[in-house]
């Protein structure tokens, strides 16, 4: 068994999840992937991930945020990261740097798509406290 720390990555684009699959491994990381809401439901109710990394608006414009929901509530630990290109596609900001936007987001971090590989492995090693 390896004592390396789990990714959950969650995208219903299937290059750019094999994009950040493979940058997430490259760090050291194992990495396990659903390209749905709903398969990764399925495979929270089987393995607990050390962070989870989740695509905004895949089956419906909020899966995201359904599933950050659903992770912090079966996990309250798990660290829960939302990358989108919602802001590009819409102009709509989304955040969780207030309290009020934490009440309804259950996220840790939010960040754009487009992320640079410094900013994610920073962002990763602060979340997990390495």
């Amino acid at each position: 068994m390896s004592n390396k720390k789990t990714i959950l990555i969650v995208d219903d684009d299937p290059d750019y999840l094999f994009q950040i699959k493979t940058i997430v491994e490259s760090f050291g990381y194992n990495v396990i992937t659903a390209e749905s809401q709903k398969e990764a439901e399925k495979l929270i109710d089987t393995k607990k991930p050390d962070l989870a990394i989740l695509d905004l608006m895949m089956e419906s414009q909020d899966s995201g945020f359904i599933l950050s929901y659903r992770i912090k509530k079966k996990y309250p630990d798990v660290p829960v990261i939302i990358a989108s290109a919602v802001t590009a596609e819409t102009g709509l900001n989304f955040g969780v740097d207030s309290d009020d936007d934490k009440k309804w987001i259950k996220a840790d971090s939010f960040m754009d798509k487009g992320i640079r590989e410094d900013q994610l492995l920073k962002e990763i090693n602060k979340l997990l406290k390495i």
